[in-house]
């Protein structure tokens, strides 16, 4: 991961996943994950790890590659028999500037995550935890909620979910929401005129013909 992508992936902490979901064309982002930390924006660039599911051999493996910004982006294949990290693999990368965990599968140690505020999204939460015997693979592409995501991607998730894309996308997505935020101020500037007549309604129902 290069520190220019870093700094690019960075621009994005002020903008919500919506906005960036539209400007995707609302096809893409990652889909039925739930997030088990408190507040705190995802924002970083995706280390990728394909496990067997329930076990988790290959996030250590990852960890001893884990740069500061980067996100573990875990394919588990939603697996939520057996948790694939927990408090310890979170302190961990904590302490060595992981950005975040996005996991399609189950974690553990739900409530540390919480405390922490450590970003984490997942399939689910169960008590019994992994077995460490591989195969896996690190820095291929792999599918987590319906998304594909390549190492090096951009990461960012809030409170209304996570969305991923290249960072060759990032500059052309930045203007596009920059038109899409003054749009929407807009909006809210005439809703708060009080009128019943107002004209982002019109144009939509005018479109549709009703």
């Amino acid at each position: 991961m290069s520190d220019s992508t870093l700094e690019l992936a960075k621009q994005f902490a002020d903008i919500v996943t919506p906005h960036i979901s539209d400007n995707l064309q609302r096809m893409s982002g990652i889909v039925g994950l739930q997030r088990f930390h408190k507040s705190k924006k995802l924002v970083g660039t995706a280390l990728t790890i394909k496990c067997r599911p329930g076990d988790n051999l290959y996030i250590y493996k990852a960890l001893t590659q884990l740069q500061p910004g980067q996100v573990l982006v875990i394919d588990g294949a939603g697996n939520d028999s057996n948790a694939l990290v927990g408090e310890l693999i979170m302190l961990y990368a904590q302490a060595h500037g992981c950005a975040g965990f996005v996991i399609d599968g189950a974690i553990r140690d739900s409530a540390a995550f919480y405390e922490a505020d450590f970003p984490c999204y997942a399939r689910s939460v169960v008590h019994r935890g992994p077995y460490k015997l591989g195969p896996g693979a690190l820095n291929v592409p792999v599918s987590v909620g319906g998304q594909v995501i390549e190492s090096g991607d951009i990461i960012v998730g809030d409170e209304d979910g996570v969305v991923s894309f290249a960072p060759s996308q990032a500059p052309a997505l930045l203007a596009a929401i920059a038109k899409t935020q003054a749009k929407e101020e807009g909006i809210k500037q005439e809703i708060a005129t009080g009128n019943r007549d107002q004209a982002w309604l019109n144009a939509v129902l005018q479109s549709a013909g009703i």
